[in-house]
């Protein structure tokens, strides 16, 4: 049985209405009302499904952080041995054809034009202890699925690479756009391409400033699955059914692998602390840089929103 609190699960893009599950009343109520996450519990398979429901630009604003670590919180307090079970945690998106823009540019322009350090570093924390505890996947036995069904730029790349599996949809993108404006990804890109791909591809990925396709993400093993279009949601699914005679074992094998690269709180802070100095270097030009790709974002959101 299903159980959303009201909210149905998707099934290969349909929305049905399903019978209540006997769970309902175990699962964390919290999570069913958060301002900008649409969460899904599947009690057949123990999968989270919760899907970004951005109010403005598809972006990491400080509500949607805020939702995230009250997300984070109710999960580890409601699920695990001997509450709800908890076998696969999928994040994806309800914008249409885009994942994530990342950071909040707008906030960033502010507090760099009013030399606030200590706001930047707050954000930049914030988003740090989110995607550490992410990639410990809350310190439970469970499996973590990034759903892409279009465009992850900048924090929300960074946001993927600390799941354990990206299936994305053929028609998907991915990139890191801050140094068109001088500037690079500072809550844990570096970490986490580095323990990937090694620290030289990490670098041109981060300097490109290039959009990859999934087909080339997949190539050099950050992708796992290639979905078409409008399939995202069914690969997932499929994922899901493939994986649950091996569940322990993938469990076990992804926490081994933390084991080997282990990624630590204070290193992601200190990057993002360095981040924040070379944000504040920034020149009037690159602030107007940075102004165009918010402009430009909004009207694509806008676009995709009214088509």
């Amino acid at each position: 049985m299903d159980s959303s609190a009201g909210n149905p699960l998707p099934y290969s893009g349909e929305e049905d209405t399903l019978a209540e599950s006997i769970l309902n009343n175990s699962v964390p109520g919290g999570l069913f009302e958060l301002r900008e996450l649409d969460v899904l519990y599947d009690d057949q398979s123990a999968a989270l499904w919760t899907f970004m429901r951005p109010e403005g630009r598809p972006s990491f604003t400080p509500t949607m952080l805020k939702d995230f670590e009250r997300w984070q919180d109710l999960i580890s307090d409601g699920f695990g041995e001997e509450k709800v079970p908890l076998r696969y945690l999928i994040l994806g998106s309800r914008s249409q054809d885009v994942f994530c823009f990342g950071g909040d540019l707008e906030l960033f322009q502010h507090l760099i034009r009013t030399r606030d350090r200590a706001g930047l570093v707050k954000y930049g924390h914030r988003c740090c202890a989110i995607l550490e505890r992410n990639v410990r996947s809350l310190d439970l036995p469970m499996l973590t699925i990034g759903l892409v069904q279009g465009a992850a730029l900048g924090g929300g790349f960074e946001a993927l690479l600390s799941f354990d599996y990206i299936i994305a949809e053929r028609h998907a993108t991915f990139g890191l756009p801050e140094i068109m404006f001088g500037l690079y990804p500072g809550m844990g890109a570096h970490v986490f391409l580095a323990r990937k791909l090694g620290t030289a591809m990490a670098e041109r990925i981060i300097l490109s400033n290039k959009t990859y396709t999934a087909q080339e993400l997949y190539d050099l093993g950050l992708v796992h699955q290639i979905a078409e279009p409008g399939e995202g949601v069914s690969a997932v699914r499929e994922f899901i059914s493939k994986s649950e005679r091996r569940h322990s074992g993938l469990a076990g094998a992804h926490q081994a692998t933390k084991m080997v690269w282990p990624v630590k709180l204070d290193e992601l802070n200190a990057i993002t602390e360095l981040w924040a100095d070379t944000a504040l270097k920034l020149s009037e030009q690159d602030l107007k840089v940075m102004s165009r790709l918010v402009a430009a974002q909004a009207r694509l959101a806008d676009r995709l929103a009214a088509a």
